[in-house]
């Protein structure tokens, strides 16, 4: 088994995906494609009309051929160091302590691994691409603001680590 931990994104409030959650599934489905071992763990907690990004996420899975056994959703979390937390239990519940592939946004990528190789994970970075139709004040804010939030939540996950 070889965890794919898919990071969530915002949905329409329509519940529908939005495109970076569309462009995580795809990077998540072609690095599955190439690894008939993976367990696709998909988190996101933060419902819009009654679906959360976690079953989004299933959802698209399931429509493109994956078995619901290789499927384990967190939709408990309401933010990215929720998640990184929250995939630490599940899969340590289950015995795991192997690698685990990463895929988010390629801006996000930086965030999610540093939390989860705090949390004593082996990680294999799967990014997807972000969106080329932002202008370019945003897409310097969206690169900006991870180099914080990185600090902020790996300590926050070490926080939580070492009260274990």
């Amino acid at each position: 088994m070889l965890p794919v931990i898919v990071f969530g994104a915002a949905l329409y409030p329509d519940g529908s995906p939005r495109p970076a959650l569309l462009a995580r599934v795809r990077a998540a489905l072609g690095f599955g494609a190439q690894h008939s071992d993976s367990l696709y763990v998909l988190t996101g907690g933060v419902p819009q009309a009654g679906w959360t990004e976690a079953d989004v996420m299933a959802d698209l899975l399931l429509s493109a051929g994956v078995s619901e056994e290789a499927i384990l959703r967190e939709d408990g979390s309401a933010d990215t160091c929720d998640s990184a937390i929250a995939c630490t239990k599940l899969l340590r519940a289950r015995g795991y302590g192997g690698p685990v592939a990463v895929v988010t946004s390629d801006f996000h990528m930086m965030r999610c691994v540093a939390m989860l190789r705090a949390l004593g994970w082996i990680t294999v970075s799967v990014p997807a691409p972000s969106r080329t139709d932002l202008s370019r004040r945003r897409r310097l804010w969206v690169h900006l603001r991870e180099y914080p939030a990185t600090v902020w939540d790996v300590l926050l996950v070490l926080i939580w680590r070492f009260r274990q």
